[in-house]
């Protein structure tokens, strides 16, 4: 084990917390397991792959059950994976240095929070009709936000949401729906990804207590959203989310200010 047991249990209940959080606005958590588990761990590519391996499991049991309930279909999220899952590839096979890692990741978290809690904030969701886009859109969006997410080792449906909702792409539970698809398969991407670099590292012990971790608090998080959550809820939640792991990993992991 590269922890001892009780820091394992405090990182534990922490990803717990924190699937239940992120699969409630159709995200895994990856941003914010990155920035926890460093915490804990030294190891670079330890952290990458871990989390990469979490966000996996949440937005597997999310994307199903967003599929089950009608909230997403294929032809939605098609257009945006086509492009993504290559360029996320490509984006996970670099080998950045931490904190030029952690910079890009923080930057790009809070420009996406502020965006989408100015939305939040001053558009009524009765007079917020949704626009449509031609699929070329799709693409292109899918293709940076893939090279992106591969780039900093999450799913991107955490930059690709708040994009969406600004352009008022669909209503908010769609959004999270396909934020939800658009996660796994990069994901998947990724893995791949850091497998062709040899940079996956996965200790099996913290490795599998983590994946049952996330696993019961994505469920958790899912299915109370699909219930409780209305779509300027979703809209918040993801704003403060997002803002809050974007500073602190941009302070302390990128800028090593605090």
């Amino acid at each position: 084990m590269l922890i001892s047991v009780e820091n394992l249990v405090v990182l534990c209940l922490g990803f717990f917390i924190i699937a239940t959080l992120y699969s409630s606005v159709g995200f895994g958590g990856g941003s914010s397991y990155l920035a926890i588990l460093t915490l804990f761990l030294s190891g670079f590519f330890a952290i990458r792959s871990i989390a990469l391996v979490c966000n996996l499991v949440v937005v597997s049991g999310s994307t199903y059950l967003y599929f089950k309930n009608g909230h997403a279909k294929l032809k939605d999220f098609l257009p945006f994976v086509l492009t993504s899952i290559p360029l996320a590839f490509i984006g996970a096979s670099f080998r950045l240095k931490e904190h030029i890692f952690f910079a890009i990741l923080g930057i790009s978290l809070i420009l996406s929070s502020i965006f989408l809690a100015s939305q939040a904030v001053h558009w009524k969701e009765s007079n917020t009709k949704s626009r449509k886009y031609s699929n070329w859109l799709s693409y292109v969006l899918g293709a940076g936000i893939g090279f992106l997410s591969g780039l900093v080792g999450i799913g991107g449906g955490i930059f690709l949401a708040p994009v969406l909702n600004h352009l008022r792409w669909s209503n908010a539970i769609k959004i999270a729906a396909l934020a939800s698809s658009f996660i796994l398969m990069n994901s998947i991407s990724g893995l791949a990804g850091l497998i062709i670099s040899n940079s996956l590292q996965l200790p099996w012990v913290e490795t599998l207590s983590l994946v049952v971790a996330v696993l019961l608090g994505g469920q958790m998080g899912i299915r109370l959203s699909l219930k409780k959550l209305s779509p300027k809820g979703i809209k918040l939640i993801t704003a403060i989310l997002v803002f809050i792991v974007g500073i602190r990993v941009l302070l302390i992991n990128g800028l090593r200010v605090l």
